[in-house]
């Protein structure tokens, strides 16, 4: 059994979760938050979400609030605001740490079984992240809020992509198709 489906988390309002429950689902994993210049990216996951949810997708939200402190409301706020601002109805979970010292490992696990990222082509986010100084730690770390993780349906992560890529691009679309068939 994989690593994913070992662990057990709490959903944002508490109710325990055991990833097991997601087994033969393909999952695409995100840190999201509510402060943050992609925080429109949460409309193009709902989109997603509603477009493959019949065969087989499971988006599974993450807030975190490691880059520039951008998602620092409560789970209660964070709920609120997913729901009235995008009509999330995909499933988001408690706060936790997704880069660092207190890495949850969930997060220790996705990033170093895949350290690498897919770029968005000709993107620009790591050079303005370099540019500011906030590209400190390790070279597999979440790099900023929206990374997206791709795990098949047995568990494996197929693929990691940058925040920079929103989640209804044609390389996550098609890497989605390409998992759910």
């Amino acid at each position: 059994m994989s690593q994913i489906y070992q662990q057990n988390l709490k959903l944002i309002n508490g109710q325990s979760q055991d990833l097991g429950a997601f087994e033969g689902k393909v999952l695409l994993i995100v840190n999201v938050a509510s402060k943050c210049g992609l925080t429109p990216q949460y409309e193009g996951l709902e989109k997603i979400y509603k477009a493959y949810k019949e065969k087989g997708l499971e988006i599974l939200g993450f807030p975190a609030n490691e880059f520039l402190a951008q998602e620092p409301g409560s789970n209660n706020e964070i709920a609120e605001f997913c729901q009235l601002n995008y009509g999330v109805s995909f499933p988001l979970f408690e706060k936790i740490v997704v880069k660092g010292e207190n890495q949850h490992p969930l997060y220790k696990y996705l990033t170093n079984t895949k350290p690498q990222t897919t770029m968005k082509p000709n993107g620009t986010l790591l050079g303005r992240l370099a540019e500011k100084g906030l590209l400190a730690g390790k070279d597999n770390d979440i790099k900023w809020n929206f990374e997206k993780f791709l795990i098949s349906r047995s568990g494996e992560i197929l693929e990691r992509f940058s925040p920079e890529l929103s989640p209804d691009d044609q390389i996550i679309t098609s890497a989605i198709e390409k998992a759910l068939n």
